[in-house]
């Protein structure tokens, strides 16, 4: 079997990119370890992955599905309230995406992949790569262990949590993230508030190092969930359902609108999530989305990265094959990177509390919380931003003149 471009994995990154190149009438050919719908976090979208969908080809079919909108965010600490709404953003570009249940979100990509051309190929795993510089040879196996080799001109890994490519090669790092893990479900959400609180995503600030994630959607579930450091979750004994309970009873926030609702599925737990890789790309391959390198999912950035990447990759692999000299470090590791290391320094002020310190400060500046919240939305390429441009030390020099004030 032969194809121009083999994908593995059909979810957002692999599926956007393979609506780029078959814009371009690339032939792809995708491989699926699973059989969709399948379960997955990432639920929450930033704006910017809208501009993504809508370049791939996705944007209408995905409006057709009545998914949650989601128009900001809202931040809980105490008695302490900040809301960003996206209508109010520093770059121009989308005011609101959505929420969406993975699994369905996932398949109706996959689905319409496939009607544009895309072959996807579901229970399937790569066992091997043989890369060269015109033709990489992948070995597949099905379902029922039958083996065979497609010949394609270039690989796209994005395999996500199975990281295809690097456990291949060898190129997985540890992440300069310190260790946490994370205990969620869906919930049905009876007791569901109306306004702000009941439709848009809310993170509570539930106690140093450790916050709550609640994201409604339109079916009337819920997705909630704890992340933490891990001596958190070594407090609570039980079962996984057991512990999530408890944590939901002991949080202020929380506890009176979860308590005694009834739980989807027994609540998963997530060990030392974060990632990266010694490299994005090599001969006659790229990796996209999560097998590239997972943050944190607080600022929900996993889907953005996710689409982000695997547009980007299929732009300049449409280039690549039309004969064109792509230099892939200038290109498409320079421009993930000042997404990635932009969401870092958050990230990373998120944990050090100096994002609390700016988002719940009594007087906060407009103009700063509009730039601020177009990093909220994703759009972490946009250098006119001195937000994104000088990131760490916008946010540091904010937080030490919040800090004066306060004296």
């Amino acid at each position: 079997m032969k194809t121009d471009v083999l994908i593995i994995g059909a979810g957002p990154a692999g599926t956007v990119a393979a609506g780029i190149l078959r814009k371009a009438d690339i032939n792809v050919i995708i491989v699926e370890k699973q059989q969709f719908p399948r379960f997955v976090i990432g639920e929450s979208l930033l704006p910017r992955c809208m501009d993504v969908f809508e370049e791939a080809g996705y944007l209408d079919v995905l409006t057709e599905q009545g998914y949650q909108k989601k128009y900001g965010a809202l931040f809980l600490r105490g008695t302490d309230k900040c809301t960003f709404n996206f209508d109010t953003q520093y770059t121009k570009g989308w005011s609101w995406t959505w929420q969406v249940p993975r699994d369905h979100f996932d398949k109706v990509l996959a689905d319409e992949a496939e009607k544009k051309g895309a072959v996807i190929l579901y229970e399937t795993a790569v066992r091997d790569i043989s890369f060269s510089k015109t033709v990489q040879k992948v070995e597949i196996e099905d379902k029922n262990g039958a083996s065979q080799t497609i010949e394609a001109k270039f690989v796209i890994d994005a395999s996500g949590y199975g990281r295809v490519i690097p456990n291949l090669l060898d190129l997985n790092v540890a992440s300069s993230l310190q260790t946490r893990n994370s205990l969620f479900t869906h919930v049905i959400d009876s007791k569901r508030p109306s306004g702000d609180a009941g439709d848009r995503i809310t993170i509570i600030d539930s106690q140093p190092g450790v916050w709550i994630w609640i994201i409604p959607f339109s079916t009337g579930k819920t997705s909630v969930g704890f992340v933490g450091h891990p001596e958190f979750f070594e407090k609570y004994e039980g079962s996984n359902e057991e512990k999530l309970r408890k944590m939901l009873a002991d949080d202020n926030l929380a506890k009176e609108r979860f308590a005694g609702v009834e739980f989807s599925f027994e609540p998963e737990f997530i060990e030392g999530y974060s990632i990266a890789v010694k490299k994005l790309h090599g001969e006659g391959f790229v990796l996209t989305g999560n097998a590239t390198e997972f943050l944190d999912p607080v600022f929900s950035s996993g889907v953005t990265f996710a689409v982000e990447s695997g547009m980007q990759a299929a732009k300049l692999l449409v280039r690549q094959l039309s004969g064109e000299e792509i230099d892939w470090d200038a290109t498409y590791v320079k421009h993930i990177s000042q997404g990635v290391e932009t969401f870092r320094t958050y990230v990373n002020g998120w944990y050090d509390n100096k994002l609390q310190t700016i988002f719940f400060a009594e007087n906060s500046n407009p103009n700063v919380k509009e730039k601020i919240c177009s990093v909220l939305a994703g759009y972490v390429w946009d250098t006119t931003n001195p937000f994104v441009r000088n990131h760490k030390n916008s946010v540091n020099s904010l937080v030490d003149l919040i800090v004066k004030e306060q004296e």
